[in-house]
């Protein structure tokens, strides 16, 4: 099974995992937007689906009529633009009707998981964004143990500012620091609200908690995304296209929203906490090192010193 993960998801260079301990906290959307800004800063990026029970990618990005094909290798992703920057896979691509509920047992959606993961030829990719379900289930565990000789980049966090949702992602912050995947920052979702009309932004609940919980983890924070109607209208079926019409699409007109400024900041921290962690890492690699040569320089000191002191005493002794 490793193996197998290994060789499918060898061309891709940065795995990360957006995770929330509570449903409808705007996971995937927060999935979808990061995915936008990746591509539009000129990265090759796939979305992996892995809420099995409520696949909501396909509908957001728009493809949710589309169909997956079956190659020798495996299943290919359903890709959004012409130039075949965005693609996505998810089981609601695989339902014979988009209505259907998915009603598994923990064991057959773990099985499904670890297909998703060796059988999806995504082929080169600069990122692989994957949306999993809410909570610290089967799946997570699954996901967590499937990519453990992968190494994914991290999990970016979700939450809302409601104490109830602060509370349920606690437990998810734990499960990360558990499972030892690293947590590459908190997002706090629908913190404001931003007028149609003057675009002025409102606080409809409390803010801040998701930055305080953070702090109390001590893990980046990494922005905060309003509620933005001009959004969620783009996501509605009648704003997307029936055909191929790739200028139409989410992908081309998602720059032209007022949140795309906003979530292009926060992408480029999510981009920078990798390359931070490494060089925390190296630094703290290369202090050791430094100790321990200091270490060592200082012994050989300390015997060269106590050779010449028995020499002394030698010629002493001769004379």
């Amino acid at each position: 099974m490793a193996e197998e993960t290994i060789t499918n998801l060898a061309n891709i260079k940065h795995i990360i995992l957006v995770l929330s301990g509570k449903g409808g906290v705007g996971k995937s959307s927060i999935t979808t937007q990061l995915a936008l800004c990746l591509v539009n800063s000129g990265n090759k990026v796939g979305v992996l689906d892995i809420d099995l029970t409520g696949p909501s990618i396909p509908r957001m990005l728009g493809v949710d009529e589309k169909q997956v094909h079956q190659a020798s290798t495996g299943w290919v992703p359903v890709y959004l633009d012409e130039n075949q920057q965005l693609c996505c896979m998810s089981i609601g691509f695989l339902l014979q009707n988009k209505n259907d509920s998915v009603i598994w047992r923990g064991p057959k959606k773990t099985a499904m998981i670890r297909q998703f993961l060796t059988d999806v030829c995504w082929g080169e990719l600069d990122y692989l964004i994957i949306d999993t379900p809410p909570g610290t289930s089967d799946e997570h565990i699954s996901i967590a143990e499937s990519l453990k000789d992968v190494k994914p980049d991290g999990a970016v966090i979700v939450t809302t500012p409601q104490a109830v949702a602060l509370a349920d992602v606690r437990k998810e912050l734990n499960f990360c620091k558990k499972v030892k995947l690293p947590i590459l920052g908190v997002i706090e979702n629908m913190s404001g609200f931003v007028c149609p009309h003057c675009e002025e932004c409102t606080n409809l609940f409390s803010t801040g908690g998701g930055e305080a919980m953070a702090r109390e983890f001590e893990v980046d924070f990494l922005g905060r995304v309003p509620i933005d109607p001009s959004f969620t209208l783009m996501l509605e079926p009648s704003s997307t296209p029936e055909s191929n019409d790739f200028k139409n699409t989410l992908l081309a007109k998602y720059p032209k929203s007022n949140l795309f400024q906003v979530f292009s900041r926060i992408t480029d921290n999510v981009v920078a906490k990798p390359n931070q962690m490494e060089w925390r890492l190296l630094h703290q690699a290369l202090v050791y090192q430094a100790k321990e040569g200091q270490e060592k320089l200082l012994n050989e000191v300390k015997a060269s010193e106590n050779a010449t002191d028995i020499d002394d005493d030698v010629e002493i002794d001769i004379d």
